[in-house]
This record gives C-alpha cells, sequence and structure tokens, in this order.
C-alpha cells in the first residue's frame, strides 16, 4: 500500500511539472523540440545582455571561421540620441527678413553698400529695418569717448557694475584691475571687450546714464532716426540701428584717426594688474592682405545675429559695407567678399538688391 502511494505521488508532481510546458507548447502550436532550438538560439544574447549596463548595448554579427558561418555578440558603447535643439531666431528671422532674397545669396538678412565719396547707394537689403546690432555699438561708444576730449592717460577700474549679467559674456578682465583709458578703449574697438566698453561708460562725467545720453544725442545728430541706445557695450537687444544708420555712423568715426587705427590694429597688448595679456582684432578680414580695410567693427549676440561693418577700397574707390543678422562666423566675411566680386566684375554700379520702404 505504501509503494503504491509513493508511485501516485511522484507521478502528480511529475505531471504539474510538465503541465505549463506541455500547455505553453500546445498555446503556441510548437513542439518541445523546436522550442527547445528557439531557446538555444536566444540564450547567448540573453546571456550576453544580463550583463550589460546602460552604457552598452549588443550588436549581432555574423562572422565565417574556417568556412563555416558563426553568430557573435559584440559590445558596443550606448550613445543615447539626443533630442533636437531648437535653432534661436534672431530679430531678422522673426520678422520675416530671411525670406527676402536678392541677386547675391547673401547669407546676411540686411546690406548696404555705397560710396563713402558721394554717398551714392551700389547695393541693399532691408537697408532702412532698425534691427539689434550688438557690439557695433562699440562704435559710437569710441566717438563719444574721443569727442568728448578725456584724459586717456586716466586709470580706470573694472568693478562689479562691469560684470555681464544680460548675456553672462566672458572676459579677461578681472573685478579690481585697472588700466589706461587709452587701452581700455583700444581693446574695447579692436577686441569687443565688453568690461572696458562698461567702464568707459561708467567713467563719463555723470556716469552710465549720461553717457547712453551722449549716444543717443549724437546719433540724432547724424540724422541717424532709427538708431536707440541702452548701454555703452551692445549686449542688450535694444540697442538697434538700421543699416543706413549705421553707414553714416561709419563715415563719422572715419574721421577720427584714432578709431581708425584701434579698429584696424591686429594684435595688442595691455597690462592688468600686472599681467601682460595680448588680445586680438575680432574681425579676421584685418590680416587679409587682399583686403584694404580703414575702419571695421564686428558684433555678435544671438538676437542680432553675426554683424560687420567696414570702411575698404576697392579699385581705389572708397565703399562703406554694413551687413546685419548674418548666420554662421564666417558668413559676414563671406558676404563681403561676395560683394567684391560683383563690384570687381560688373560695369553697373547701381543697386540691385531689393529696396526696403
Amino acid at each position: 500500500m505504501l509503494k503504491k502511494l509513493i508511485a501516485l505521488t511522484t507521478g502528480v508532481l511529475c505531471l504539474l511539472s510538465t503541465a505549463p510546458g506541455a500547455m505553453a507548447e500546445q498555446a503556441n502550436g510548437q513542439s518541445p523540440v523546436t522550442q527547445k532550438s528557439q531557446l538555444k538560439k536566444v540564450a547567448p544574447a540573453r546571456a550576453h545582455n544580463a550583463s550589460l549596463d546602460k552604457r552598452e548595448r549588443l550588436v549581432k554579427k555574423v562572422v565565417v571561421e574556417h568556412g563555416k558561418r558563426k553568430v557573435i555578440y559584440q559590445r558596443v558603447a550606448h550613445v543615447p540620441t539626443m533630442p533636437a535643439v531648437p535653432a534661436v531666431l534672431s530679430a531678422g528671422d522673426l520678422a520675416g527678413l530671411n525670406l527676402t532674397h536678392d541677386p547675391l545669396a547673401l547669407a546676411s538678412n540686411v546690406a548696404l553698400v555705397l560710396d563713402q565719396s558721394n554717398s551714392q547707394v551700389l547695393f541693399e537689403k532691408n537697408a532702412n529695418i532698425a534691427l539689434p546690432i550688438a557690439s557695433i555699438t562699440k562704435l559710437m561708444t569710441g566717438l563719444i569717448v574721443v569727442e568728448a576730449q578725456q584724459d586717456l592717460n586716466e586709470m580706470l577700474e573694472i568693478t562689479d557694475e562691469d560684470v555681464d549679467r544680460e548675456k553672462y559674456s566672458s572676459s579677461r578682465l578681472r573685478v579690481g584691475a585697472k588700466m589706461t583709458r587709452e587701452n581700455m578703449l583700444h581693446i574695447a574697438l579692436m577686441s569687443s571687450e565688453n568690461r572696458a566698453a562698461s567702464a568707459l561708460g561708467r567713467h563719463y562725467p555723470g556716469g552710465k546714464q549720461a553717457f547712453v545720453m551722449a549716444m543717443n544725442a549724437k546719433a540724432q545728430a547724424l540724422s541717424m532716426h532709427d538708431t536707440f541706445y541702452v548701454d555703452s557695450t551692445g549686449l542688450s537687444r535694444r540697442n538697434i540701428a538700421s543699416a543706413r544708420d549705421l553707414a553714416r555712423l561709419v563715415i563719422a568715426a572715419y574721421e577720427q584717426p584714432l578709431l581708425r587705427q584701434y579698429t584696424t590694429d591686429s594684435k595688442y597688448i595691455v597690462k592688468a594688474g600686472g599681467r601682460p595679456m595680448q588680445y586680438a582684432n575680432s574681425n579676421n578680414l584685418i590680416s587679409n592682405p587682399n583686403w584694404e580695410i580703414g575702419l571695421q567693427k564686428t558684433g555678435y549676440i544671438s538676437e542680432a545675429g553675426r554683424c560687420m561693418v567696414i570702411q575698404t577700397k576697392i579699385d581705389g574707390r572708397p565703399l562703406v559695407m554694413v551687413f546685419l543678422d548674418s548666420k554662421g562666423k564666417l558668413s559676414r566675411t563671406a558676404d563681403a567678399s561676395r560683394i567684391r566680386k560683383w563690384l570687381e566684375n560688373t560695369s553697373a554700379r547701381l543697386s540691385v538688391g531689393p529696396r526696403s520702404t
């Protein structure tokens, strides 16, 4: 009797252990042999995946060894796909200026070329539309300092007020650094040093507010009616001007020898706190022997795009070029080269670009 009970219990246990597998086979319509072969195929991948961390993934490869195909699995670093970062639209793009086509296919949303000797417009594109001008602002900053005849040898100090808390731009001038007004002006114009430009405005009689008022008064005196300034650096998007206004500013600034020199120096060394620091010009056309640049200034903030104004000579003809809201670090200089090639290769000297209204 005991033997029969043991045999019956063993049979029930075997049935319970095999029933789920049998039921699964029937439900899938697969035989035990087929399921076993599939388990053998996925077992290596499962074994490898079990030891992977989140920074790895498994790649299946088929190789041939001794004339036979063999499946292997290799671990590779897993680089997660980053979501696309939307491009920051400039003020010109938001205004739809990027839809304006011109015969030279310029990358700049705004362009103006005129003959400095007679103010004849040779090329224009959206030239009457006021846009953020970034560090082109510093050209007016320099003009105010020079015309005010402030002492260029006076020592100025960088303070916490000169730290950029709008764009959080970097600066090589530390708080507490001291140098002459002349050196501050030099690196502000040549290398677009923001803290130097801020200090120049702050050390004006009456401080920053009086300096900005002088900037706007000078703009009106030059008939720059589309222009408005709120700071001496150009970091604010509220500093705006049209290309036609900036051409007037370039012509006025060109009358000042010091501004011509400082904007076109390729390199300059200053000392701040006893440390010599070499600054370089922010405009690569300065070092190009094919260009004769008499005055220049570049600028960039996201709202303004890449900007540039230059005074140059082509075939002995003095010209002023203005490019605003260009895309790409080299696009504004490439646009200048397109204009130059067009002027050199065509006999026409009339504007062929779409005129702004």
